[in-house]
């Protein structure tokens, strides 16, 4: 099989889903796809519009603004007719999916350049917007454990995640998040794109809205926990509503090479896996064994690891149960320049938001590591894991 190298990798800020305080509360999320595809031809002219041999979109929600997004906001973009395109709707790792169905295409020798990437808007197109659920899954399922919160609260109890547990690494990502963008080191992988603050001026957004000034625990413990009569998570444990878009540019080795284009790591390999949707946050559990066991592969081996954070609880679930970092934040290896609690988590843009993260964090932080994971949980039980490699 042929090589799938990385050749690139950009987002935009992650702006809050807020119809009156978003930043991107303006702009559609089909603008954000092009800002991004924008990006990566304008970083890598080598690469034209027309060279693309397909893009793939990953969206949670494929409906209203994101109905067909991968083929829509192309168009919309003014991208040629010809380059042909698919949106993939896989919940939470819809970006993630993207990612490795364009990479296997690469990889079978079925094209040689392919964007991959995620988007999400969950303003203007909410959570579970037009979702008619079957009515006989309630004949396996009690319907009040399968929304996302009820399912954090079920694995908080079933793996013993106390909510200090939960608040001390929520404290610790937006402290890590923080000290990251103040050191400039998302600035490689951050697109700015005009938005507008909650007086209605214009600016440039540069950074994650999300990413807070201050962080208390003490505050953080006080926090009501709506999900549950007495239960442990709250807002500052869980992922908040956020809008963005994330691309990679992957390409053949051979191809790369024919172009004279630099890289540093390739698509090694991935996985996916089922599991009860009402635990759904520890999916990451049985996608990472499941690829560490095909591949021949260890938690050891992983120099970074990006998982995403829905909620700390799932998040601490996998993270021990797969022995990937430390018991608890601050971790070593595990999501060192924050995660999804204090960035957001824009769900089908994630699972590509945190490739081009680790990516990233790989070149900058672990440049000596031969391995680099990333895994998140989605919706209705679904979960991916994918390694990347360095050359």
């Amino acid at each position: 099989m042929k090589e799938c190298v990385i050749i690139d990798g950009v987002r935009t800020p992650n702006g809050r889903a807020h119809n009156e305080k978003g930043w991107f509360r303006k702009v559609r999320p089909d603008e954000l796809l092009t800002a991004v595809y924008h990006a990566l031809f304008e970083r890598n002219p080598k690469i034209k519009p027309e060279d693309v041999d397909c893009i793939m979109a990953g969206t949670a929600n494929a409906s209203g603004m994101q109905n067909d997004i991968g083929r829509l906001a192309w168009l919309a973009a003014g991208y040629p007719e010809s380059v042909p395109s698919q949106t993939i709707c896989n919940q939470c790792p819809s970006g993630m999916s993207a990612t490795m169905d364009a990479a296997r295409a690469i990889m079978a020798g079925e094209a040689d350049i392919m964007i991959a990437s995620g988007v999400e808007d969950m303003e203007k197109v909410p959570m579970a917007a037009n979702m008619d659920m079957p009515p006989r899954l309630w004949n396996r399922y009690n319907p009040m454990d399968i929304p996302m919160g009820n399912t954090a609260e079920k694995v908080a109890d079933q793996w013993h995640v106390t909510k200090e547990d939960m608040v001390n690494m929520a404290y610790h990502s937006n402290i890590k998040a923080k000290q990251a963008r103040d050191a400039g080191k998302f600035k490689n992988e951050i697109v700015p794109v005009m938005g507008h603050k909650e007086d209605g001026s214009e600016f440039l957004v540069e950074h994650d809205q999300w990413i807070r000034e201050s962080v208390s625990k003490e505050d953080m413990m006080l926090m009501k926990t709506p999900f549950k009569e007495n239960g442990k998570v709250s807002a500052a444990t869980s992922s908040p509503l956020t809008s963005g878009a994330a691309a990679l540019l992957l390409m053949s080795r051979d191809k790369a090479d024919k172009l004279g284009l630099p890289y540093s790591y390739k698509y090694k390999c991935g996985a996916q896996a089922g599991c009860d949707p009402t635990v759904m946050g520890v999916g990451p559990i049985y996608a990472v064994k499941r690829l560490f066991e095909r591949f021949g592969l260890s938690a050891g081996e992983m120099g970074a690891v990006e998982i995403n954070e829905a909620f700390s609880s799932q998040s601490l679930a996998c993270i021990r149960e797969l022995k990937l970092d430390n018991e608890n934040a601050p971790f070593a290896k595990t999501n060192v320049w924050g995660g999804a609690l204090a960035l957001g988590h824009p769900l089908g843009e994630s699972g590509a938001r945190i490739l081009v993260t680790l990516h990233n964090i790989l070149k900058t932080e672990f440049p000596n590591e031969k391995y680099g994971l990333a895994t998140l949980c989605g919706g209705f039980g679904n979960a991916n894991a994918v390694v990347l490699e360095k050359i």
